[in-house]
């Protein structure tokens, strides 16, 4: 019996519908049917199951989603600065020739150190006036002594008298101003009239940071600052954050610190006062935490990272591993029954290490899968 073209065609798509059903069921399945033994997952009305079998169950971790109020580490740039109120610099009370230079730049100084010495004239007319009253004084007072003995015998009058004790008066007030202005200029009353040399020495203990004279050279400006000795026992770690960030960050603060001298030491600390003006270069606000600095290692200008940590308000943290990219959005795997999941676009935050801020498309207490999503993410 002969066959004819369209009977055989009509045998093969007899033949064919259930070989694709068969194929078809082994990676979606429709509720009423049962899906081949060995079978990783199937998909159910946008649900993803894992039947009893599958090599999946043995793979999936599953964890319950908790809310954390973790703060949020802000890195940025800084450096190590000198404490304001710790810098003092050198001017010459008065103008002269440097006759000596004691330390170089970078040199550390105790308080009372001698700087350096400056040759002055105008030292030498100090000491001078200085001498000059002590001789007034002691000439006015033998003046007031020999009058009131005049007066004792009756020759003298009583305008004498107080003349003579003005005389000692004035002369007790040019005293005392030619000597205090001596002692002020680091004199000592007592050495010779002829004495012309000026004494810089160290007001606080630190170090050198700056050199503007040379033994030799001639100081004629008295506003200009010889020199500049910083206390570094107390040092600031300047962060310069962005403009952006400005309402996150506040006084108290914890703060971590790197720096590049000393890459394995990490230095705690708090944020403890905020600049109230930007930099108009960088448009940064330098923010300021203070460190003690007793064994001098912290230096002014070393470079360093500051890791700032920000108070957050309470939100939802899941693994890095629960996150699933599909196309352009991230999602999680949401378990909506044993072994049932619904994929879930979800918003993200920032990220911390192995963890995620989701800010939207999860709630406390739901559960997501933290391991193997991957092997789901079709």
């Amino acid at each position: 019996m002969k066959i004819t073209n369209h009977k055989w065609l009509l045998l093969a798509i007899v033949i064919s519908v259930p070989l694709g059903l068969k194929l078809t069921l082994g990676a979606h399945a429709t509720a009423d049917t049962t899906p081949a033994s060995g079978v990783p997952f199937v998909v159910e009305h946008d649900l993803l199951r894992v039947p009893v079998d599958s090599p999946l169950r043995a793979r999936l971790a599953v964890q319950e989603v908790k809310i954390a109020r973790t703060p949020h580490q802000v890195i940025v740039p800084g450096q190590v600065d000198a404490n304001p109120s710790c810098i003092v610099n050198i001017l010459p009370p008065l103008t002269g020739r440097v006759e000596s230079l004691k330390v170089e730049l970078g040199d550390r100084v105790t308080k009372g150190q001698l700087l350096a010495r400056i040759a002055s004239g105008d030292m030498a007319q100090a000491y001078s006036d200085y001498d000059k009253a002590r001789d007034a004084l002691d000439l006015a007072k033998k003046t007031r002594d020999r009058t009131r003995g005049v007066q004792k015998t009756g020759a003298s009058a009583i305008k004498d008298i107080e003349a003579a004790e003005s005389g000692v008066t004035q002369a007790e007030a040019e005293y005392v101003r030619a000597k205090t202005r001596l002692e002020a200029l680091g004199g000592k009353p007592g050495a010779s009239a002829n004495a012309q040399s000026l004494d810089i020495v160290s007001p606080v203990d630190g170090v050198v940071t700056s050199l503007n004279v040379g033994q030799g050279g001639m100081v004629d400006d008295p506003t200009a600052a010889m020199m500049t000795v910083t206390d570094i026992s107390s040092v600031w770690v300047t962060a310069n954050v962005a403009e952006n960030l400005l309402r996150t960050l506040h006084n108290g603060d914890s703060a971590e610190i790197r720096l590049s001298a000393y890459p394995d030491e990490v230095l705690h600390g708090n944020v403890s006062s905020m600049s109230s003006v930007v930099a108009p270069d960088t448009r940064r606000l330098p923010i300021h935490i203070s460190f003690a600095n007793t064994n001098g290692h912290l230096l002014p200008n070393m470079f360093a990272d500051i890791a700032i940590e920000v108070p957050q308000q309470d939100q939802v943290l899941v693994p890095q591993s629960a996150l699933l990219m599909n196309n352009d959005s991230t999602t999680v795997l949401v378990e909506v029954s044993p072994w049932a999941f619904e994929r879930r676009k979800v918003e993200l935050g920032y990220d911390e290490g192995a963890m995620a801020r989701v800010t939207s498309g999860l709630k406390p207490g739901e559960r997501v899968v933290v391991k193997g999503g991957v092997l789901m993410n079709d």
